[in-house]
């Protein structure tokens, strides 16, 4: 009995000073929760404070297109913000829109866009 209660003696000293030293208890039960919390992304802000500080910032003699801002003779001149997946279509009054590919043909979206301007679509 004497053996079992030194054996017991030394684990719970080997125990509290492993989690004094090492902080064993802590990386074992929390500590890896904490990290895996700090290392994720922080969501944007959602106020425009981050954007208006970038558009005031952009240097551009012409023109600044709000949506990519991107600098540019005439705003009509403005890039799609994902050109990969939207094309543009110039309306004419020096107005651009850009809209989803969606798997249409090529120019496929500037032609609903003529149609829909005639009513025909």
């Amino acid at each position: 009995m004497a053996r079992f209660q030194m054996v017991l003696t030394f684990l719970a000293t080997w125990f509290l000073t492993a989690n004094a030293q090492f902080g064993f208890f802590d990386q074992m039960f929390g500590g890896q929760q904490q990290q895996q919390q700090q290392q994720q992304a922080q969501n944007v802000r959602s106020d425009s404070s981050w954007y208006q500080a970038q558009y005031e910032g952009a240097q551009c003699t012409h023109y600044l297109c709000p949506g990519t801002l991107s600098c540019v003779h005439f705003p009509h001149h403005c890039p799609c913000a994902w050109d990969s997946v939207e094309d543009k279509a110039e309306l004419g009054e020096g107005i651009a829109i850009c809209g989803s590919k969606g798997g249409w043909s090529e120019g496929e979206f500037a032609k609903k866009v003529q149609l829909a301007r005639k009513g025909l679509l």
